[in-house]
């Protein structure tokens, strides 16, 4: 991976659409490798007419179509509502600002029903560092905030190219000693905290776990990592085996990381390639991971890393499904799954916290 300085236009005579050779292979293997939701919502997908996003600028990228997009048009399709309190009933949502490294940050607040005090969950998005927010991965915190009976207060944190490495992990740290400070007037738990996220948040909230740690802040309870980027090489086997997947392939993630980084330092960096970092001391993590997914094998890596560490992990890998399945839990059966088991893994940590909270 090489740095980007600048987010360059794409070339005015390529209007980003894929490529329809590699396009048909990868269609193909899908329907030999995927189960028969998971091709249904890529079909819906599809018919929104992504272009590739490795191809684009970054500006043009975050108007492309997303999973959650194409989830509402399969719900469409199939007659059903696609609003978000139908989908997750007794869910609330409200806005807030919390406080990142240099300003505020919005943040969307889950609160399921239950008796209060509520655990709390703090979550990071995915998109790269660079594309997406919060109301993108909307249907995974509100789907965690019901399964776990735990309030989710999902923070938006500054991306790529504007704010370069590590601007994102800063922000997530800040917004965790947020949270240590405000949890009580969200109605939460501030003793039961917890660490969440997808993709490019699923490293964000195991990083900024290792940050507490090393801060020594008040610890959380457990650490949710969903299909995370764990390690900066681009030839382990998932990204070789999926290297033309959708929805992200081998040649996206270049792309995220090179508009990402500083330097080709920022790779070796343990907030980056967390398989390299200090790993003991961490509270109870889980890993879940996709089977048609290029990052699968990071989440095995950490999974490794993790045990070597003495750390307690427990890893899920969904066959049939790809990158971004855990929020389309409307329409995939994989999803309701892994919604479910990350929400028994957090209850389970919240009802038996065996950490001692430290300032």
């Amino acid at each position: 991976m090489l740095p980007n300085d600048t987010d360059q236009p794409r070339n005015p005579d390529d209007d980003g659409s894929p490529n329809k050779l590699v396009n048909a292979v990868s269609n193909a293997v899908a329907a030999l490798r995927a189960d028969e939701d998971m091709l249904a919502l890529a079909k819906a997908h599809e018919s929104l007419e992504p272009r590739a996003i490795e191809k684009l600028s970054v500006a043009e990228a975050r108007h492309e179509p997303t999973i959650a997009d194409a989830v509402r048009r399969l719900l469409t399709e199939q007659g059903r509502s696609t609003a978000p309190e139908s989908l997750v009933p007794g869910v609330t949502a409200t806005s807030v600002s919390v406080d990142g490294a240099a300003g505020t940050l919005p943040a969307t607040v889950y609160t399921p029903e239950g008796s209060r005090p509520l655990p709390v969950v703090l979550f990071f998005h995915g998109g790269g560092w660079v594309i997406a927010n919060k109301e993108v991965y909307d249907a995974g915190a509100r789907g965690l905030a019901k399964a776990a009976g735990a309030i989710v207060v999902s923070v938006d944190y500054r991306q790529a190219p504007e704010f370069k490495f590590p601007a994102a992990w800063d922000d997530a740290m800040a917004a965790y000693r947020w949270l240590i400070d405000n949890a009580e007037r969200l109605g939460g738990d501030p003793t039961r905290l917890a660490l969440a996220g997808e993709s490019a948040g699923g490293n964000l909230a195991l990083a900024t776990a290792i940050a507490a740690r090393d801060a020594r802040l008040l610890p959380p309870l457990h650490v949710l990592s969903i299909y995370p980027v764990a390690q900066t090489s681009l030839n382990t086997e998932s990204y070789i085996e999926n290297a033309i997947a959708k929805p992200l392939n081998r040649a996206m993630v270049k792309w995220f990381v090179d508009h990402l980084v500083r330097s080709e330092d920022d790779l070796k960096d343990p907030r980056l390639s967390l398989v390299d970092a200090q790993l003991h001391g961490l509270p109870p993590v889980t890993i879940i991971n996709a089977r048609l997914d290029p990052l699968r094998s990071d989440g095995a890596k950490l999974e490794s890393a993790l045990k070597a560490a003495a750390v307690q992990v427990d890893r899920r890998e969904y066959e049939g499904v790809a990158h971004e399945f855990f929020g389309a839990a409307a329409v995939l059966e994989k999803a309701r799954e892994a919604q479910a088991y990350a929400g028994q893994r957090l209850r389970a940590s919240f009802a038996a916290p065996g950490l001692s909270p430290r300032r």
